[in-house]
């Protein structure tokens, strides 16, 4: 037989197999993606992708069809991405704030396929996914500089849902105006109270008076509803874009290091193997009580990353604690620690678990 026949019979053969395996594949893509949005995590996982390259190159005996074999997989993860996006197109995502607020920013870069849907205030986003309004809410719990939202632990402790993501987002403050100000027509600067005060340097190098607003968001639109060039407002970039503004100055803000982290909180808890663990309990009011479940805690092999202590609103003088713990918690070595920290704890909820370092 001639080779070229031979060699496109081989090809068709194998295309048809091929066919057939890609359907199969799609249609686990298809459950990942119904997983993901019950649980509100984002299509995108480049740790998962480069361990799928990584496991996959094994079975290619051949060195020089390696290096062709990488793109070629990689296309294939691309089109899956593209068919789960278009799966969780419906997602629904609760956030607290206005269109242009650091909230909004964070869901619309997690879930850049998502519905973003505003509340007013952390309860009412996180209410509307226990009452099945919205799939997920993104919500901040702690920045760099400012601390923890007190609040967003508070309805963790207190309410249904789990953590299934923790997210950083770099903050970073411009002086944003009418397009064609310049710095020197500023006279005044609106923005949230937090952020002039992380720019209060550069606002008082220049001699801008200052005035307070409920968020950055409100403050850019008040700046271009107003159409008065010698008023300016202290927001993101996105948040310029969105409300027609200019970028007048970059990066006014004090410390380069500002980061707020947000936690993406759903109905169902995730299963997969996951970096870090989040944990909240009550203690008995006795001496050592606390000591005690610290060291089972220590005992089993876990650090603890963070502990913070709430007060309880409906008891005075009595707390409970906010703990992350790193390593997994659904691990048999993580149950058996659960089980041992119930025994010496009025209350043991595990509310969450995530991936270290997640930038958006």
């Amino acid at each position: 037989m001639d080779k070229l026949i031979k060699a496109r019979e081989i090809i068709n053969e194998t295309d048809k197999q091929i066919a057939a395996l890609f359907e199969k594949r799609m249609e686990a893509v298809k459950m990942v993606a119904e997983y993901k949005k019950e649980r509100g995590l984002p299509v995108f996982d480049s740790s998962r992708e480069d361990l799928v390259i990584k496991n996959n190159l094994k079975n290619i005996e051949d060195d020089e069809i390696k290096e062709f074999y990488v793109p070629f997989i990689r296309s294939t993860m691309d089109i899956s991405k593209r068919f789960q996006h278009r799966i969780m197109e419906g997602v629904n995502i609760a956030y607290s704030g206005v269109e242009g607020a650091f909230a909004h920013i964070a869901a619309g870069r997690i879930f850049p396929d998502g519905n973003r849907i505003s509340y007013p205030d952390f309860k009412a986003a996180y209410e509307a996914v226990e009452k099945g309004e919205c799939d997920c809410a993104v919500i901040p719990i702690e920045n760099s500089r400012a601390g923890e939202v007190g609040q967003t632990i508070d309805l963790l402790f207190s309410g249904s849902l789990y953590v299934n993501g923790v997210y950083s987002l770099d903050v970073r403050h411009n002086l944003i105006g009418l397009p064609g100000t310049k710095e020197d027509d500023i006279k005044e600067v609106i923005s949230h109270q937090q952020a002039l005060d992380q720019c209060a340097s550069y606002i008082r190098n220049q001699g801008y008076k200052s005035k307070s607003c409920e968020n950055t968001a409100r403050a850019a639109k008040y700046v271009a509803d107003s159409g008065n060039p010698s008023l300016a407002a202290i927001a993101s970039r996105e948040t310029a874009e969105l409300y027609g503004l200019s970028v007048i100055r970059e990066n006014i803000n004090e410390a380069s290091n500002n980061t707020t982290r947000f936690v993406v909180v759903t109905r169902t808890l995730c299963k997969e193997k996951r970096d870090h663990s989040i944990i909240v309990f009550t203690v008995p009011d006795k001496a050592g009580a606390l000591a005690h479940a610290i060291n089972v805690i220590g005992h089993h092999g876990y650090s603890m990353r963070s502990i913070k202590s709430r007060a309880m609103k409906d008891l005075m003088w009595t707390y409970y604690f906010y703990v992350e713990i790193t390593g997994d918690l659904q691990s048999k070595r993580g149950m058996y620690m659960l089980d041992e920290l119930s025994e010496c704890c009025d209350k043991l909820k595990m509310i969450g678990t995530f991936k270290d370092n997640c930038k958006i």
